[in-house]
């Protein structure tokens, strides 16, 4: 039997991609992925995570990775639909990754506060008879979506390290971070009160400090 672990990595972060990413992993199979050390990515310090990276790889059958960039999770946050934003882009992707690994059964990480309702919303996506089993904290429940949160959060964190290239140090890019939002304000002076792709703009705190900005503007004025 075919068993896939689904996660995501930078859900809550005002800048750069939401990284969803699978594993499918033969039955047989799971006690050896146990056995690497998997657990939970936020739990992990990045040399760990990209040790543990190419271990993973080796012992899984697939993986598959889909990068949302932040437009297209600005266009789900300002849908006007109910039930059609954030927990909803998040199930179609991971249904997308359901689908390119064809497993038997499919464990995820809930993102809706009901667990239930998630997994059913990935179903709707699907056309093949995948089991779906939809969990809070599954990432740190069963291996094969520790795996999986690990391959998202060291493919997230080598988009946000090539960002930082291009745009400098930002912080760790969440709404929590002084650094980050200095960023943010930073980048509207020096881009005309407009911000980058990299930007998710529809993040109340980045709306809030552009606001702010034109505000400023108008006083100069």
């Amino acid at each position: 039997m075919l068993v896939a672990g689904v996660d995501e990595a930078g859900r809550g972060c005002v800048i750069g991609p939401l990284v969803v990413a699978g594993v499918c992993v033969q039955s047989e199979k799971l006690p050896q992925l146990a056995g690497l050390g998997v657990k939970d990515s936020k739990l992990l310090t990045p040399k760990k995570r990209e040790a543990l990276y190419p271990e993973i790889l080796k012992l899984v059958q697939s993986y598959h990775t889909i990068k949302v960039p932040p437009y297209i999770i600005d266009k789900a946050v300002r849908s006007k639909r109910t039930l059609y934003k954030l927990n909803r882009l998040e199930a179609q992707t991971m249904a997308k990754i359901i689908h390119e690994l064809h497993p038997d059964e499919a464990y995820v990480d809930a993102a809706d506060v009901r667990q239930e309702r998630f997994g059913e919303h990935i179903k709707e996506c699907l056309t093949t008879q995948t089991t779906i089993i939809s969990k809070h904290k599954a990432d740190r429940t069963y291996p094969v979506v520790s795996a999986a949160s690990i391959i998202a959060k060291v493919e997230r964190d080598r988009e946000i390290n090539a960002l930082k290239v291009t745009y400098g140090d930002f912080g760790s890019g969440y709404l929590t971070d002084d650094e980050t939002m200095g960023f943010l304000k930073r980048l509207l002076c020096e881009n005309g009160g407009c911000y980058p792709s990299c930007v998710r703009k529809s993040w109340e705190p980045a709306r809030r400090a552009k606001a702010e900005h034109g505000s400023k503007q108008r006083t100069l004025v």
